[in-house]
C-alpha cells in the first residue's frame, strides 16, 4: 500500500511572550530555532520553528505568540501534551536542569510498564514530557550548552484528551493509515507504518472532563507529514469522500498545508514535507532572521514593524 502519511510532521501552540517563550526552547530545552517567519493568516504575529539541526518534520514545536490572548485551558478536544525523546542516560541530567532553571516537574514515572517520562509545563503552562528512550535513532542538535548525548532527539508522540475516542481512533486507522498498537486503561497509542518515536498518537479517553479552551499554553493544532501533494491531494479526497470537510491546499511556502476537524474537534493538519526550511536559508542560517512570506510581501511595509527583534541568549542558560 503506498505510504500516505510519514509521522507527525509538527505541533503549533500559543504562547504569551516571545522573548520567554525562545529562551525556554532554545535556552533550556536546547533546541534550536529552525525559522523565524508569519503567521500567514495574522502576519502581525511571528510564528517561530524550534526543532533539529535541519527542522526535519517530527523534530519541531512551533508557536504563535499572541501578546493579547489570555490564558487557555487544557481539556478534551485538544493536543494536551507534546511528548519529545531523550537518552535513558540523560535522566539525572534534565531532572537537575529543570530543578535548576525552575521549571516546575512531576516526578518520573513510567507508561506501558517500558516507558519512563518526566512531566512538566512551559512558562505558559503547555503541557510537556521527556520520554527517556535509546530507541530513538534520530541526530541531536546542540547550541553548545546541552551535551549532546543528552539532547532532545525530536518529538516522541502527542497525546490527545477525547470525551469519545472511538470517532477518532476510526478516522486514524481507516482514513489516515496509522494502527493501534497499545491499549492501557484509557490510553490508546496508534503509530503509522513507522512504529518509531515521532510516529505515534496516544489517545486519552476523558469522558466527563472540561473541554478544551484555545489560549496561552495550550496547543492550536498538530501536523501530520505527507510526502508530496500527490499524497496529500489522495488523503484530502479520501476525508472528503467520508463526509469530511478539509480545507483547499494551502500555500505555506516551506510546505503546503490541508485542515479539517476531527471527530473530536482536534484541528488536524496534513503537511507535505517538502520543499522544506532550506529554499530560503542554508542549513548554518536557519533561524537567524525573519523570513517573510513572498506572497504577503505587500503586507511587510505594514506588519513588520509590530514585531520584536530576535536574538538568541544562551549564555544565560549554559
Amino acid at each position: 500500500m503506498e505510504k500516505l502519511l510519514t509521522g507527525i510532521h509538527h505541533i503549533t501552540a500559543i504562547a504569551q511572550n516571545t522573548r520567554e517563550n525562545l529562551d525556554f526552547y532554545t535556552g533550556i530545552l536546547g533546541l534550536r530555532l529552525v525559522k523565524q517567519t508569519v503567521n500567514f493568516d495574522d502576519p502581525g504575529v511571528y510564528h517561530l520553528y524550534y526543532g533539529n539541526e535541519t527542522g526535519m518534520p517530527g523534530s519541531l514545536l512551533t508557536f504563535f505568540p499572541y501578546a493579547r490572548w489570555k490564558s487557555g485551558r487544557k481539556g478534551t478536544s485538544m493536543v494536551y501534551t507534546t511528548a519529545f525523546s531523550v537518552p535513558l542516560a540523560s535522566r539525572d541530567y534534565w531532572v537537575e536542569r529543570l530543578r535548576r532553571f525552575r521549571v516546575a516537574q512531576q516526578p518520573i514515572q513510567e507508561r506501558w510498564g517500558k516507558e519512563p517520562f518526566l512531566y512538566f509545563e512551559d512558562r505558559d503552562g503547555l503541557g510537556l514530557e521527556l520520554v527517556f528512550t535509546d530507541q530513538d535513532a534520530r541526530p541531536a542538535f546542540s547550541y553548545g550548552h546541552i551535551p549532546a548525548a543528552y539532547a532532545i532527539r525530536g518529538i516522541h508522540h502527542a497525546t490527545i484528551w477525547e470525551a469519545d475516542v472511538a470517532p477518532t481512533i476510526r478516522l486514524l486507522t481507516e482514513h489516515l493509515q496509522h494502527r493501534l498498537i497499545e491499549e492501557h486503561d484509557n490510553r490508546f497509542r496508534l503509530t503509522t507504518d513507522d512504529d518509531r518515536p515521532g510516529h505515534y498518537v496516544d489517545l486519552l479517553h476523558m469522558p466527563g472532563s472540561p473541554k478544551g479552551l484555545p489560549g496561552w499554553g495550550t496547543v492550536h493544532h498538530i501536523a501530520f507529514a505527507t510526502p508530496g501533494r500527490k499524497s496529500q491531494d489522495d488523503l484530502r479526497q479520501r476525508l472528503i469522500d467520508s463526509g469530511f470537510q478539509p480545507t483547499s491546499v494551502l500555500d505555506r511556502h516551506y510546505f503546503t498545508s490541508v485542515y479539517f476537524r476531527e471527530p473530536g474537534g482536534v484541528l488536524f493538519e496534513l503537511a507535505t514535507t517538502g520543499p522544506g526550511f532550506m529554499i530560503d536559508e542554508t542549513q548554518e542560517e536557519l533561524g537567524t532572521s525573519l523570513k517573510w512570506p513572498p506572497v504577503l510581501a505587500s503586507r511587510y511595509p505594514a506588519m513588520h514593524p509590530r514585531l520584536p527583534s530576535l536574538s538568541l541568549h544562551l549564555q544565560a542558560f549554559s
